[in-house]
């Protein structure tokens, strides 16, 4: 402890002033330029969308990194940026090591990211590559990057890849057997990204559940739903169960409705026909181009099943559709002193 002291003593006032002095003239430099590429989107609108976020976010990394920099430059000359946190057989991690590596890291993320934003998605559009292919391209290359630079930054704090990775071989023995779904959601993850089985922005069933996929990570998936929110689904359910992909199928409001025996089933056929015109009028998303499917599809002890599909837009709009048709079915059996049996139990599929 008193050895550290001794190295702080060697921090002037002026180091710390002439520091904060240069870093408010760093941040006073990037409000500027942000301000000169604002002028510019203003005169140039179609630069707006593309440019300006773009702009900002350098802006903002040049920014942090030159202040960090000025931070070592300035204290360069003191000890205790160099005096070692940990050392043993040989390895010597001090605080600039660690603010290097720390770096390096941060670094080759936010690039690699810029790049795929701003670069690599002008390349897919040019040559139209289908998001699913472009995400898993920029998945592949982010994470190649991301390998490469922790272990750069770990060569550089001077810790031996080959003995880490000897180090990590023991404890994946002892712990696999209690990380088993996580290694195997990992290995799915990868799997995914590789085979391609669902894609992003793809319509998938999960457990009666439609959703669009957003994100494929290396342990879940994040799917989209219109009622259920954001489902977290990890990816091992997806290489060992059946997954309905409804993205080139068209997508279909359904209604399963019931009525008692010994009503006219011609009837309750023109009944439905009736509740689908009705919502046409009132409910947007209804597809008119594809036929209405109105089916009379089993008979039980007391009842008469029928189901009706109507083609609809997309799955957040299903709901909705099924819903108001729902009403309209009910008003028409009530006009009709159509009754459905007391106790309605549908088949499964």
């Amino acid at each position: 402890m008193e050895e550290w002291i001794s190295h702080l003593k060697g921090i002037t006032a002026g180091n710390v002033v002439s520091f904060f002095i240069e870093a408010g003239l760093v941040l006073i430099g990037n409000w500027c330029l942000k301000g000169l590429a604002r002028l510019l989107a203003l005169k140039k609108p179609e630069l707006k969308n593309r440019f300006l976020p773009a702009a900002g976010s350098l802006l903002n990394w040049i920014t942090f990194y030159g202040i960090i920099l000025l931070f070592l430059v300035h204290f360069s000359t003191t000890k205790w940026l160099f005096e070692p946190l940990y050392s043993k057989d040989g390895i010597k991690v001090s605080a600039f090591l660690i603010i290097v590596a720390f770096m390096i890291v941060t670094l080759a993320s936010r690039i690699i990211k810029l790049f795929t934003k701003y670069v690599l998605s002008n390349i897919y559009e040019h040559y139209n590559v289908d998001k699913g292919l472009s995400y898993t391209i920029n998945q592949i290359i982010y994470y190649t990057v991301m390998i490469s630079a922790l272990a750069f930054s770990f060569t550089i704090v001077g810790i031996n890849l080959t003995a880490l990775g000897a180090i990590l071989g023991v404890l994946g023995i002892g712990i696999g057997f209690g990380m088993r779904n996580i290694a195997g959601n990992f290995v799915s993850g990868i799997i995914i990204l590789f085979e391609r089985p669902i894609e992003v922005g793809e319509v998938i069933e999960v457990n009666g559940k439609i959703g669009r996929v957003e994100k494929i990570r290396l342990r879940s998936t994040l799917v989209r739903t219109a009622k259920e929110g954001t489902l977290i689904i990890p990816n091992q359910y997806f290489i060992e169960t059946i997954i309905k992909n409804r993205t080139g199928a068209e997508m279909r409001a359904e209604v399963k409705v019931s009525v008692s025996q010994g009503v006219d089933s011609k009837l309750v056929h023109r009944l439905l026909e009736d509740a689908v015109d009705q919502i046409k009028e009132n409910c947007e998303g209804i597809l008119m181009t594809s036929q209405l499917e109105i089916r009379f599809v089993n008979f039980r002890n007391s009842a008469m099943d029928f189901s009706i599909e109507l083609p609809v837009v997309n799955f957040e709009i299903k709901e909705k559709v099924e819903s108001e048709l729902r009403h309209s079915i009910s008003r028409l059996f009530d006009d009709h002193k159509i009754n459905m049996p007391p106790i309605t139990t549908y088949p499964e599929k």
